[in-house]
């Protein structure tokens, strides 16, 4: 499965930012192992479906500890049997962009 989320604080810094509390969530995504990319607005995540929420809880967990109240989007796209699609899902659109035919 790939899981696009993205999570932060209601509550931003003196400086109205909520960087950090991102960076901190970013950082346990990275150390979890798992294919990854982050954009401007979502992380990515491939794994299996108890490895994602692992990650994604800790993630929570770690926001939830620091800040009162946390905001969680999630979208997944549930595929049995298919892995290595974060990128592949884009290399088919790129193909087809491209106009080299069938994806």
């Amino acid at each position: 499965m790939i899981a696009a989320f993205s999570i932060s604080p209601l509550t931003p810094d003196d400086s109205g930012s909520v960087s950090a509390a991102v960076a901190e969530a970013v950082r346990i995504v990275r150390d979890s192992g798992l294919p990854h990319e982050t954009n401007a607005m979502f992380t990515n995540i491939e794994g299996e479906w108890d490895e994602v929420m692992d990650v994604v809880k800790r993630c929570v967990d770690a926001l939830t500890a620091s800040y009162p109240r946390v905001s969680l989007v999630l979208k997944a796209d549930i595929r049995p049997g298919y892995t290595g699609q974060l990128s592949a899902k884009v290399d088919r659109v790129n193909r087809l962009v491209a106009g080299e035919g069938d994806a």
